[in-house]
């Protein structure tokens, strides 16, 4: 029984530390604040050093090493926000990798590494070769195991966002962006737990603006633009992409 309430205790402190990660979090993605996102990340990292640690506490170091990349990659392309951004990814495939071994059936996790082990390949073919079956194998597991998560439909698309070359594929991006926003309109609808997910709506948005801005839609484009803005005032890529379609400052 002392094992057993010591255990307890360690588990409550590691969920009390991965809870404090996730509100960082969410702080430095409303304000898209990279050392925020570092701050979560060692949050994160403390709460996976527990002895019973969980997958969810791995997703999440996993998630904040995955948006400090995205901030950094962000910023000007200077030698240090290079090196850096490739160093958050890895730390991000890292913690993942480890989520899906604690658990398989990590729907956001098989997400996640998809998207990474996509840039990665960065169309190199070679890469391509080496990491390509990876994104397929953790794209099948996401949607086998989360068919129903906002964000495993936001991270696809993004993937097929970025390799589209026709309009067609381009379509098919952006059907996928708006089954996403449609998921995402009814998880809002509930409660979330203390460690549930609940971010990428905003920039999902965004990636609708951007698809109907290269099919030439660009009312369409800037609605979306706004609807991004509107819940993430901070998006510079919705920001930027307003500007583009209607020509206003």
């Amino acid at each position: 029984m002392v094992i057993a309430a010591l255990l307890a205790r360690a588990d409550d402190r590691a969920d009390a530390l991965a809870a404090a990660g996730i509100a960082e979090f969410t702080a430095a993605y409303q304000a898209w604040d990279g050392q925020r996102f570092a701050a979560a990340a060692e949050l994160c990292r403390q709460a996976t050093t527990n002895v019973t640690a969980s997958s969810t506490h791995f997703y999440w170091l996993g998630a904040a090493h995955f948006h400090l990349m995205l901030q950094l990659r962000s910023q000007p392309a200077t030698r240090s926000n290079t090196l850096a951004a490739s160093a958050a990814l890895d730390a991000a495939l890292t913690a993942l990798n480890t989520a899906v071994r604690l658990d398989e059936r990590h729907a956001e996790s098989h997400a996640l590494l998809g998207t990474l082990y996509g840039m990665k390949i960065d169309g190199n073919l070679i890469r391509g070769a080496r990491f390509g079956p990876r994104v397929s194998s953790h794209s099948k597991q996401a949607l086998e195991f989360g068919a129903n998560n906002p964000r495993l439909w936001y991270l696809l698309g993004t993937g097929q966002f970025h390799t589209a070359k026709k309009p067609a594929a381009q379509r098919e991006a952006l059907a996928t962006f708006l089954k996403a926003e449609q998921l995402y309109e009814a998880e809002a609808k509930g409660p979330a737990g203390p460690l549930e997910p609940r971010w990428g709506h905003e920039s999902c948005l965004t990636f609708i603006g951007r698809t109907y801005e290269r099919l030439g839609e660009n009312s369409k484009s800037a609605e979306y633009f706004r609807k991004a803005l509107n819940r993430h005032p901070t998006d510079h890529l919705a920001r930027e992409g307003l500007t583009r379609v209607t020509g206003k400052q």
